[in-house]
């Protein structure tokens, strides 16, 4: 199990190991590394996502490792609570950045339209938390649409025993 610690509460998830392993294993390295504390969630848009792991308070891009392959076609779909790799327009381009779901989103699914985004968690405990970042007062700020007017903070990602 692994806890999300936010500024708003704890947010627990459960990998995907069998299904995403490459997914999998690179977001444990970020967590290993500690590299998701005090990042934020930058983008919050209601009825569709929340997202975060890449950037500090300052809407600064942290230093990440190469991209990933995109196990979007491992059978899983973007549902409600489930957590899923950002990218950008390019299939093979994630590295840090997530987001999670507030609803079953199944445009963002693998499809012969687009490739997908990949599934590789869910949450477990704590959507009332996710739920309550969704409803924070967002605006556009540095080039960015959707950021929180008082920032969200992940303050620490753990590996529970």
């Amino acid at each position: 199990m692994i806890t999300i610690k936010t500024s708003h509460g704890e947010i627990a998830i459960e990998l995907f190991d069998d299904k995403a392993p490459i997914t999998c294993e690179n977001f444990r390295q970020y967590i290993a590394d500690g590299f998701y504390q005090d990042t934020i969630f930058h983008r919050v848009i209601p009825k569709f996502m929340i997202q975060g792991g890449g950037m500090d308070v300052s809407l600064s891009d942290k230093q990440t490792r190469e991209p990933i392959k995109n196990e979007a076609d491992n059978g899983e779909s973007n549902d409600r609570g489930t957590l899923a790799m950002a990218r950008t327009g390019e299939v093979d381009s994630a590295t840090a950045q997530f987001f999670i779901n507030l609803r079953d989103n199944d445009p963002l699914n693998h499809s012969g339209r687009d490739f997908g985004y990949a599934v590789f968690a869910r949450v477990t405990d704590g959507m009332n938390v996710v739920d309550a970042i969704a409803g924070v007062e967002t605006e556009d700020r540095a080039g960015h649409q959707d950021v929180p007017v008082e920032s969200v903070t992940i303050l620490d990602v753990t590996i529970d025993a």
